[in-house]
């Protein structure tokens, strides 16, 4: 374990850089997509020794800069996160990059895309494998730049620069966070992750609040959340890869790894539970006033990334884990099958206008309602062993009855809105026009898999960390709870579906949460409130009284004074005469002398 284990990751890096590195050529997409899949199968093994026993290792290089009171140092560290989620990552890249060879294929910078894609999974693997805060920020800041390029690929459209830049402001709030916090740990405690949480039971509010802040910036929990959607300007692989393993899950992914930091901060967890709350609640509410499917799957991420950040509220970073590697699985999924529907239908991106795939494509249909249904939280899907066990927890825990009941409404609306998704793309007539295009063997093999994963990753992951846990107790209602409001969002989908369209206008609490609550706010009100502002300022202070007051009018009104002190002319005759006079003879005594 302890030569092998570090042999295999770095072996992994290196492989992953040299692929980025290689001459771009049509035949290295392929070299590149087989070098992700040896680098999963390879991952694998030190997964496979992490189940026998549960080590933790550290490897560290010589230092690259000393100081006086802090060496700098490249140090991975492999422990049961790291391990678990290197191999996810690479699976889901993997999966993604053959998709992408196939989705990409009439781009001119196909390879340069691919490139991007793998530099991405590379920064994700920095923060995940960093052993001190100096590594992480690398990966953190890598992770932001990779997403601002890869969502703004299509630059000749306004939108998509748009929503790379709003991107990377908003992570830039949050990164004041981590910068806050990774400022106060140099000057009070260590940037090494060891050290740095045996201090845990030391109760701080400063760093603690910078990596909410940073967690809430990347994870784009409720108040720093427009830019997740606004992200879907980006190309469907990029989606899928930014909402499944890399970017938003890098906040959680944070918190859950500096998680005995939080342990004994109540007021810290407290804020959590509610945050995680009301993101959960107020994502899955707008999800179903939206009619975008990219937008709705984006808002959906949203909504789980809520639910993980409730999870930590309650002192639970392991569940929280175990449902960000589920979500990757069923999430890429769905971002695929929605990339293949919007290529199928010629970039047609609206619900309303898309039906009947069924009969057309029936693998992608099979695969989005495996997606969707996982996403819900089906007995027996994947999304079913994190999602239930979740709403256990909560159930069983005695504070949070608020919480517990927007996560109840949140979960009738996730189900709510799911069932949409697979009614509307599946059933009823068509009315938009198909491209003719067949379901190819480049299409359906990385769904196929994502799905399979979907399926049985869940109950792999049960039977492989079977143990004897303490038995709870709890009413059949109880446990049944998570399943009953999944239920209830099906019919009520259903009911919905079957309703006529409302002929009024949309009421405000459908606008408010069409347009992301106080969308409007930051990227409307204040922004237009301010230029008005700062025009008023410019004209009305600078041009009409400033320049204006000690411009020409201040020149004009100087020089009059001056004229009326410096010439005699006022039409009186002594003085013109005396002046003459002594001018006369002032000029004669000169000449004489």
């Amino acid at each position: 374990m302890s030569l092998t284990t570090p042999t295999i990751i770095l072996t992994i890096f290196f492989s992953l850089i040299i692929s980025t590195i290689l001459p771009p050529s049509k035949r290295n997409l392929n070299n590149t997509k087989y070098t992700l899949m040896l680098t999963f199968m390879i991952s694998m093994i030190p997964l496979n020794t992490l189940l026998n026993n549960n080590h933790e290792l550290t490897m560290m290089l010589l230092p690259l800069i000393t100081t006086q009171t802090e060496n700098i140092n490249i140090a991975i560290t492999l422990d049961t996160l790291s391990l678990t989620f290197i191999p996810v990552a690479l699976f889901i890249t993997w999966s993604i990059t053959e998709f992408s060879i196939w989705y990409m294929s009439s781009d001119p910078n196909i390879n340069k895309f691919i490139k991007y894609l793998i530099t991405f999974l590379i920064t994700m693997m920095i923060i995940i494998t960093a052993d001190n805060m100096y590594q992480l920020f690398i990966g953190w800041e890598g992770v932001g730049i990779m997403s601002f390029l890869l969502i703004g690929w299509w630059g000749a459209r306004s939108n998509a620069n748009t929503a790379a830049l709003q991107a990377i402001i908003y992570n830039r709030i949050g990164d004041i966070g981590l910068i806050l916090t990774t400022t106060w740990l140099i000057t009070f405690s260590s940037m090494n992750m060891q050290e740095l949480l045996i201090q845990y039971e030391t109760v701080n509010l400063i760093p603690t609040i910078g990596l909410m802040a940073a967690a809430m910036g990347k994870s784009a929990q409720f108040s720093l959340h427009p830019w997740l959607p606004a992200a879907m300007e980006g190309p469907t692989p990029v989606s899928a890869l930014l909402h499944s393993s890399t970017m938003v899950v890098a906040g959680v992914f944070l918190l859950i790894r500096l998680h005995p930091i939080l342990n004994n901060h109540h007021t810290m967890k407290t804020m959590c539970l509610i945050l995680g709350a009301t993101t959960t609640m107020f994502a899955a509410a707008a999800a179903v006033t939206q009619h975008d499917i990219k937008k709705i799957i984006a808002l959906s991420t949203t909504s789980q990334l809520g639910l993980m950040m409730t999870m930590l509220g309650l002192n639970q970073p392991t569940l929280a884990f175990l449902h960000m590697t589920m979500h990757s699985f069923f999430k890429a999924l769905l971002f695929l099958c929605s990339g293949s529907f919007i290529h199928y239908l010629n970039n047609e991106q609206d619900l309303r206008t898309m039906g009947n795939l069924l009969k057309t494509t029936p693998m992608t249909s099979s695969f989005t309602t495996v997606a969707s249904l996982s996403l819900m939280g089906m007995p027996f899907l994947s999304g079913f062993y994190s999602k239930d066990t979740i709403i256990e927890t909560m159930t069983n825990s005695h504070i949070n009855l608020w919480a517990l009941t927007i996560t109840l409404i949140a979960t009738i609306l996730s189900a709510a809105y799911s069932m949409q998704i697979i009614l509307l793309i599946l059933t009823g007539p068509s009315h938009t026009n198909i491209s003719p295009h067949k379901e190819t063997k480049n299409t359906i093999q990385p769904l196929m898999r994502l799905a399979l994963a979907s399926i049985l990753i869940g109950s792999i992951t049960k039977l492989s960390a079977l143990q004897t846990p303490p038995m709870t107790t709890m009413p059949k209602m109880v446990k049944l709870m998570a399943l009953t409001m999944t239920t209830l969002g099906i019919i009520m989908s259903k009911d919905f579906m079957q309703m006529p369209p409302l002929p009024q206008k949309p009421r405000t609490i459908n606008l408010f949460f069409n347009q992301l609550a106080f969308f409007n706010i930051p990227h409307r009100a204040m922004t237009m409130n301010t230029l008005k502002s700062s025009q008023q300022i410019s004209t009305e202070l600078m041009d009409l009284w400033a320049l204006e007051n000690y411009g020409p009018k201040g020149l004009s009104k100087t020089l009059t004074q001056l004229t009326l002190l410096s010439t005699q002319q006022k039409n009186m005759i002594k003085n013109y005469m005396t002046t003459f006079t002594l001018t006369l003879l002032i000029s004669l005594t000169m000449i004489s002398t």
